[in-house]
């Protein structure tokens, strides 16, 4: 397996048996040279460099009742918020002043919120802070809202795909959404110039190896520039309670694929890396942080769409 990952490291592409291979085989032998292999990569590209995020979760209503999401709407034990365009501003200022300069607007889909009053919100930020990067993650949207948010001033945009087979994206979501229309979404944020990021669940239930090969498989033919990966962890709310948690090992064993396959992308230290252990943003080859500016905690719940309890 070694030579799969000296292959990986000196830019050639692996095929799908031999991703396949390089997964079910790993040990911790393994995994470590993986892991200097990616952490030199990393080096070369970035150094020691770290880049905060400001993340601003403005909503916690959404349209969509996703199977392992604690905002789903179903979720009837959601304590529900909105954040004031004047609130959120605030939260920028805040931001701004402890050096943040992202500014992440992530929340559910949430209709309250038109296209207007996006591209109103966004163009405001642009604005006051024309030095700042504006990511959102918002959820599936049309070309044309898409179009309207870059024009108003968005930068790059967050969209997990969750999952890149399809067959497992039905066991995870209602009838009403579907992986062709997650994935097209994102070659449209692609197309109209966004800084595109995508990702998926590590350990969801359902997903096999080949579930897994399927995604990074799809990376590597979407080529984003960012990936954001984390283990699944189960919502007491949702119809997935009570199943098993992604593992740390697998979660950082890809992450350390994913920084060979594609150099130069940004690997977010995730929300959900944190929770299951609590140095784990910090390992390996993570260069990417984000951190809370908004100080309305007491009001906002904290229910993302993943962890939260």
């Amino acid at each position: 397996m070694i030579n799969l990952i000296d292959k990986l490291s000196t830019g050639q592409n692996l095929s799908y048996d031999e991703l396949y291979r390089l997964i079910e085989h790993r040990n911790e032998e393994l995994a470590n040279y993986l892991f200097e292999k990616a952490r030199q990569v990393r080096i070369l590209h970035y150094g020691h460099d770290v880049y905060m995020r400001g993340l601003i979760e403005f909503t916690n209503y959404c349209r969509n009742d996703c199977y392992y999401c604690g905002i789903r709407k179903s979720n009837c034990n959601a304590d529900r918020y909105r954040l004031t365009k004047e609130q959120i501003l605030e939260c920028c200022a805040v931001g701004y002043e402890l050096g943040f300069r992202t500014f992440v607007l992530q929340g559910g889909e949430d209709g309250y919120y038109t296209d207007n009053i996006l591209a109103d919100i966004v163009s405001s930020i642009k604005s006051k802070y024309p030095d700042c990067a504006i990511t959102l993650s918002l959820g599936e949207k049309s070309y044309k809202s898409y179009k309207m948010l870059f024009e108003a001033g968005a930068d790059r945009y967050l969209l997990r795909h969750e999952t890149a087979n399809a067959g497992h994206y039905s066991k995870l979501h209602p009838q009403t959404l579907s992986l062709e229309n997650r994935k097209q979404c994102l070659y449209n944020l692609k197309e109209i110039g966004y800084q595109v990021g995508c990702g998926f669940m590590v350990g969801s239930p359902f997903q096999t190896t080949e579930c897994i090969v399927d995604d990074l498989m799809f990376i590597k033919e979407l080529q984003p520039h960012m990936v954001g990966i984390g283990p699944f962890i189960p919502h007491k709310d949702t119809p997935f309670a009570d199943k098993a948690a992604g593992t740390l090992e697998l979660t950082l064993f890809l992450l350390g694929i994913i920084r060979l396959m594609l150099p130069y992308v940004l690997l977010p230290a995730t929300t959900a890396l944190g929770t299951i252990h609590p140095k784990a943003g910090s390992l390996v080859f993570l260069q990417a942080q984000r951190g809370n500016a908004k100080p309305f905690a007491d009001r906002c719940k904290k229910e993302v769409s993943f962890i939260r309890q």
